[in-house]
């Protein structure tokens, strides 16, 4: 008689768990679904400003109102890469590797801030802080990442340079020439 009881009461005790499981399912759901909607309509925001740093679309700056500025001999020394062996380990690779390019910047002559930034002597004057912020971006990507995703390096660097002058006077770099060596 007391198993039997005993039973009963597993049994009921466990109809009880699922259906308390079902309710706290069918309330966290819902909640769940807001918060991933939330979440991405605020990483839909970040993309598109992350996207094009500048503000100002490639479309609306026309050739005629565009200055280069060229810095040539870029060498950077990049994070070293991480080997995977055969049995699993990993370890860093003991070469140093560099990437050589040249750097250019695109410049809107009618924008406000040329007048201060703007021109070859001007940029002249900030080349070297232009290669300390340009270094410092590319310095920490591995060789494989700059084979495999130029594009991102180059937003990445020109989000910098655009922090650095704190304006969009600059709305396009270029990295050619490239090389690698170790």
């Amino acid at each position: 008689m007391k198993k039997n009881l005993l039973s009963i009461l597993i049994l009921v005790l466990l109809l009880v768990n699922i259906a308390l499981t079902a309710v706290m399912m069918i309330s966290v759901t819902g909640t769940n679904k807001k918060t991933g909607e939330l979440v991405t309509n605020i990483a839909t925001v970040l993309n598109l400003e992350l996207y094009n740093p500048g503000g100002i679309p490639l479309a609306e700056v026309p050739l005629s109102e565009t200055e280069t500025y060229s810095i040539e001999g870029f060498m950077v020394p990049l994070n070293r890469s991480v080997i995977v062996n055969e049995d699993g380990t990993t370890e860093t690779s003991k070469k140093t590797e560099y990437f050589l390019f040249t750097l250019t910047l695109y410049l809107n002559t009618k924008h406000e801030d040329y007048k201060s930034y703007g021109g070859a002597e001007k940029l002249a004057t900030l080349e070297s802080s232009i290669k300390d912020t340009v270094t410092e971006v590319v310095r920490t990507h591995t060789l494989e990442e700059c084979q495999s995703d130029l594009d991102s390096i180059n937003e990445e660097v020109l989000a910098e340079i655009q922090k650095m002058f704190d304006s969009n006077l600059i709305f396009k770099i270029g990295i050619s020439d490239i090389k690698f060596g170790s």
